[in-house]
């Protein structure tokens, strides 16, 4: 893989070194901004078959390769006392430790904050989990179960067929907010020297997404419908079909886009009528729009309205399929794609994180890692022989 150079030393977290414990989605993608930005991120595995999450096959199967660029594996069997001492010394270097497992996994195996914090006592422990502390927090929890819980399930999905969302939402969303936290505690600890525990709740990031929701119904009293039966809050808001068989999402949410969208599609007669003139009054007068809005769609072809929708500066967007991201233009040519290297060796590009500082994006600094890929290497760092790392890689202690 021809991988994007950076100065390692330039980037924003540089020098500050995680350890984590995690699998799935969210506690990855938590290391995955931390990495990215220039941490140190090093991913402790069991061997010998290492995280689960590599052998994930079905909707589970791009997971791995997503969420684990930029970090180092060491796999290390932590049952045996050699192995423990091992941890326990990568631990003493730490800055951070992150963890997403079931709560009291990590305390049966002596890895809970109160026992990292005796190793090192300024960590930042970072505990991603179902729920935060309250009555739920002992419960099992998936991104579909808080979806159905919070009521995003029921905001997707026609009325009586609740359906989650189609990515990992609250996984993906779980992992950034426990960076955000994990920054906020760097920087506290800049000022106070204390490390501290930070915890991200599954459940309560789904209820902050429906948030909007839930005050639309404190300040009109009236409940949200779900997104398919809903009532727009524009008049023009929808998916239109086209003469070649295809569909566009057009928008018009503001007075002044109504006037350009009246302009270019030839609605000289709508544009001119007072009783539409400002959004609430069209959003009142939707059986009257829409059936002309869509009858003019269908005579032009996709491309057309999308032209015509750029020029008057219209929100509109064809209907994509997640795959065609990897020949989007806009992609490509901003540089919005990051170089990775599969299993099989085949090269292929990634979103990086949605965001750039100084006019700088984060690209791939490491491939994602083979099981144990850094293991002899963290070790010597640490100060062990280079005898005594090939003594624990015949016993099976570490890969």
């Amino acid at each position: 893989m021809s991988q994007q150079n950076e100065n390692l030393q330039s980037l924003p977290l540089a020098g500050v070194r995680v350890i984590e414990f995690v699998h799935m989605v969210m506690g990855p993608t938590c290391g995955l901004v931390l990495a990215d930005l220039g941490a140190e991120v090093i991913k402790v595995e069991p061997v010998p078959e290492g995280d689960n999450t590599r052998r994930l096959t079905g909707s589970g199967a791009g997971y791995w390769m997503t969420y684990n660029r930029n970090k180092k594996s060491f796999a290390v069997d932590i049952k045996t006392d050699e192995g423990m001492a091992a941890v326990r010394k990568l631990i003493e270097s730490a800055d951070v430790v992150t963890e997403n497992f079931r709560p009291g996994a990590m305390e049966k195996l002596g890895l809970g904050y109160e026992q990292v914090k005796l190793i090192k006592p300024d960590i930042i422990y970072s505990s991603m989990k179902g729920f935060l502390p309250g009555p739920y927090e002992h419960r099992t929890a998936l991104d579909e179960v808080v979806q159905m819980m919070t009521g995003l399930a029921y905001m997707t999905g026609p009325e009586g067929r609740p359906l989650r969302a189609g990515a990992s939402v609250n996984d993906v969303m779980g992992g950034m907010f426990s960076a955000i936290s994990i920054l906020a505690a760097l920087w506290q600890r800049k000022n106070t020297g204390e490390g501290q525990f930070v915890q991200t709740g599954l459940f309560e990031n789904s209820a902050f997404l429906v948030g909007q929701h839930m005050m639309q119904m404190a300040t009109t009293g009236k409940a949200a419908a779900p997104m398919p039966s809903r009532l727009s809050a524009w008049a023009i808001y929808d998916v239109f079909d086209t003469c070649d068989n295809e569909q566009v999402f057009m928008g018009v949410v503001s007075d002044s886009q109504w006037v350009s969208f009246c302009q270019s599609f030839g609605f000289a007669e709508l544009g001119a009528a007072p009783e539409l003139a400002k959004n609430t009054q069209r959003v009142q007068a939707r059986a009257r729009i829409l059936p002309q809005v869509k009858a003019r769609l269908l005579q032009l072809s996709k491309q057309e309205v999308m032209t015509m929708c750029e020029e008057a500066g219209l929100p509109f967007s064809p209907i994509q399929r997640p795959q065609d991201l990897f020949d989007d233009r806009h992609l490509n040519e901003s540089g919005g794609l990051a170089d990775l290297t599969l299993e099989n060796g085949d090269q292929v590009k990634v979103p990086m994180l949605p965001f750039e500082m100084n006019g700088h994006r984060f690209a791939t600094r490491l491939n994602v890692p083979t099981l144990g890929s850094h293991s002899a290497e963290l070790l010597q760092d640490m100060g062990y022989a280079p005898g005594d790392v090939d003594a624990l890689r015949a016993r099976g202690i570490i890969r």
